[in-house]
């Protein structure tokens, strides 16, 4: 590949990547990720609801998975804090009937004592004690994690020696966590799915877009590596690598 024009494509990748809450389609069909992982959070999900369940989505970005639950609006309530998902939701949930309330710090959700039966949150932070205290007795929490090591393999190629974000994502520390906060552990799964980038400019926009792994990276500042990536990718035909996931549900005792 020519290296002047790959550097063109790269930069102009990088001018163009942004998010619209947790929207990848611009890097669509060029990237693969998650296809492997052993559960379904959807399905998990869907399982512990019917259609008078009380539930709740912490740290719900855009309201994207939330929506594809297809719960009652009257029953369904979400928070988030980010401000430009803050606005997003705003715009989405509200109107539809949610109750949407922005909540920066999960640790203080602005609902009252055992308000829900089901509470979930994919790939967002939590408080064990404060989901104790919002859930009814019998309620249950179900999450889909990020784990610490997600993408390590891709820091290392573009960005080695950057340490890791949340160095506490472990199960076995989420585990721990909801014991002593009084849960009851329902099922716990951990798993390190494949993510698959088939050209180096899709790389490009998810490091620029997921700043918090892969800090300070630029196309100026990691342009050998970038080549490194060029020379893999033209050599085993993707840049391939793995992420870090963990479910776990958990129940508040009756």
């Amino acid at each position: 590949m020519d290296l002047e024009k790959a550097k063109e494509q790269w930069l102009a990748e990088e001018r163009a990547a942004h998010i619209h809450g947790w929207d990848f389609s611009p890097i669509h069909g060029r990237f693969e990720e998650g296809g492997d992982i052993p559960w379904n959070y959807r399905t998990i999900v869907r399982s512990y609801l019917s259609a008078d369940s009380k539930l709740l989505d912490v740290d719900t970005g855009g309201g994207e998975f939330l929506l594809s639950l297809h719960h009652p609006y009257q029953n369904t309530s979400a928070t988030e804090g980010y401000p430009r998902n803050v606005a997003l939701c705003q715009s989405i949930l509200i109107p539809l009937g949610i109750d949407f309330r922005q909540a920066e710090d999960v640790r203080y959700l602005p609902f009252a004592n055992e308000s829900f039966d089901v509470v979930i949150n994919r790939h967002g932070s939590f408080c064990a004690k404060e989901l104790f205290r919002v859930l009814k007795p019998g309620g249950v929490f179900v999450t889909q994690q990020v784990g610490a090591e997600n993408d390590r393999e891709l820091v290392d190629l573009l960005l080695p020696g950057t340490k890791r974000p949340y160095p506490e994502q472990y199960l076995c520390i989420a585990v721990q966590k909801f014991l002593d906060a009084g849960f009851q552990i329902l099922r716990s799964q951990e798993s390190f799915p494949e993510i698959k980038f088939y050209d180096v400019g899709a790389l490009v926009w998810f490091a620029h877009i997921i700043e918090w792994e892969f800090p300070g990276f630029s196309v100026q500042s990691c342009w050998e590596r970038l080549c490194r990536a060029q020379q893999i990718l033209e050599r085993d035909g993707v840049v391939q690598a793995h992420t870090h996931r963990f479910l776990l549900v958990a129940l508040k005792p009756v």
